[in-house]
């Protein structure tokens, strides 16, 4: 690799399995770290931080495992400062095709107290622990833990111990995510700067998201220096969590041109590993996450949608195949509209004239006020239950349905029956029994009930229930369906879907309008 291939090259260095699982909580099991670490590998992650060997045998097995499995990436254990902790990471590490042992100690005032070390005392540490280190390995990697709060002339010095005892990397850890941009980049300047033999060795930046900084902190180094960014998938961590290995790889794509850097990450294995990374760890990624929220893509606004179908790059800066998905989600809810509904359905199949999408519309508008977002299969269930003909003459108007423990179930229905307003209350063994009883009530009719089934059509309990009906009457036998956040109302119109259709059987069986044989209940 030339000088100039150096410069501008980043390396990726994922600490999934390392930093990211002691979030609490987030603990994977072996064959999901195994599983992991091959998605990394895959993606093209020049170093996968692979576990902390000392701290458990599991760690240990997993460490030695992925070293044996893994292609590509460079491998790394973490030791803390000490001859057993780096001895024991090198015996995990040492069967990768890339070893790398990865120690570290506490510089800034307040963990010095920890070991109860002087200066002068964790200098001569550090010197002997990164040249044990280095006498078993030729590639070690070495962190001053809080750097951020390190003092700048004590940091120079004991990073300039670490490279002479043959550190090939310094990372420059913001353990407490305390530092802003500009400091990370001023920091990362002076030790370039200031520490001799510092231009033969690479820096790192390792930066923690308690201010929400970690990416911008992390993309500052690297303007002033660094060519080695440390992350994880989804940004998970401990606290706060870490800079996000997404948002650098596609904050360096998509502003390549304040950024000319290049990593080797394919950025389309993003989405598929973050969401297994979600996954195995039990840490759901929230909705407005930047680059793998459910939200990074979507668009509810009229305007905005509009907008999208127009031109994509009106409201999005990257394409949603760059990180692995399939197009942008077109998120409807109350505030779309007509043009993205009529292409959204255009999407599903269903071909709409104007007048019938003004009535579609009515009713999605309806169904999106009683639901925060609207799926795919809501909208072909409401395309399912669009208005005909055939739902002329039986009409529901309203439904009040009483039920509970102390029955008995209830129901006061209104219906349009050929332009008339009828009314009855009935009860029944439960409130939808009690519903069709009031329906027949108001429409005696012959016809046997054969089949009622309900299927929840998406998740969360706003969910839409399709209810079907078969009915038989005379060897005729109709269906009828509807879907509704409610489930009684959803049976309601199903029920009253089948008559309709039951009344045009009757018709096409020979007479022009049957009569619609009706009580008077009201």
């Amino acid at each position: 690799m030339t000088d100039k291939a150096k410069q501008d090259r980043v390396l990726i260095f994922d600490t999934t399995l390392r930093d990211g699982e002691q979030s609490p909580g987030a603990t994977m099991t072996h064959a999901e770290k195994l599983e992991i670490a091959g998605l990394l590998d895959e993606m093209g992650v020049d170093i996968i931080e692979a576990g902390f060997p000392i701290a458990s045998e599991g760690d240990f097995a997993a460490v030695s495992e992925i070293a044996r499995q893994t292609q590509n990436s460079v491998i790394c254990g973490l030791a803390r400062a000490q001859f057993g902790d780096i001895d024991r990471c090198w015996e995990a590490v040492k069967h990768a095709k890339r070893p790398r042992i990865h120690t570290f100690i506490g510089t800034s005032p307040l963990h010095r107290a920890i070991p109860n070390l002087d200066m002068d005392q964790m200098a001569e540490r550090i010197h002997e622990t990164v040249t044990h280190a280095r006498n078993l390995c030729d590639n070690v990697q070495w962190s001053p833990m809080d750097a951020t709060r390190t003092e700048e002339d004590y940091l120079c010095r004991v990073v300039e111990i670490a490279i002479k005892a043959g550190a090939t990397t310094i990372n420059i850890p913001d353990t407490v995510g305390y530092t802003a941009p500009r400091e990370s980049a001023e920091l990362i300047a002076m030790l370039l700067r200031r520490v001799p033999g510092a231009d033969e060795i690479v820096f790192a930046t390792h930066c923690h998201n308690d201010l929400g900084m970690a990416t911008a902190n992390s993309l500052a180094a690297v303007e002033a220096g660094a060519r080695q960014i440390e992350c994880t998938i989804n940004g998970l961590g401990e606290r706060a969590g870490n800079t996000a290995l997404e948002e650098v790889v596609m904050a360096l794509k998509v502003r390549n041109d304040i950024m000319p850097y290049q990593t080797r990450i394919d950025s389309t294995k993003i989405m598929n590993i973050s969401r297994r990374v979600a996954t195995v760890s039990g840490f759901p990624v929230q909705f407005n996450k930047a680059i793998v929220g459910k939200n990074a893509f979507a668009h509810e606004s009229g305007i905005h949608q509009d907008g999208m179908l127009k031109n994509a790059e009106t409201f999005e800066i990257m394409r949603p195949e760059d990180v692995g998905l399939s197009e942008t989600n077109l998120v409807m809810g109350k505030h779309s509209g007509r043009a993205a509904l009529r292409s959204k359905l255009e999407d599903l199949g269903f071909e709409l004239g104007d007048n019938q999408l003004k009535d579609v519309f009515v009713r999605f508008k309806e169904l999106a006020d009683r639901k925060k977002e609207i799926y795919d299969d809501d909208l072909i269930a409401l395309m399912r239950t669009s208005s005909d003909p055939e739902n002329d003459r039986l009409k529901l108007k309203s439904l009040k349905v009483v039920c509970g423990t102390d029955g008995p179930q209830q129901a006061d229905l209104v219906m349009e029956v050929d332009g008339v307003e009828k009314a009855t209350t009935q009860t029944g063994d439960g409130p939808v029994d009690a519903s069709f009883n009031a329906i027949k009530a108001l429409v005696p009719h012959t016809a046997r009930l054969q089949l009622y089934q309900v299927h929840a059509v998406t998740e969360g309990t706003d969910a839409q229930a399709t209810v079907s009906v078969r009915m038989e009457e005379d060897g005729r036998i109709v269906t009828g369906q509807s879907a509704s956040t409610d489930t009684v109302v959803a049976s309601a119109l199903a029920y009253i879907h089948a008559l309709n259709r039951l009344l045009v059987r009757r018709e096409k069986g020979g007479k022009d309008k049957p009569e619609i044989s009706y009580k008077d209940v009201s």
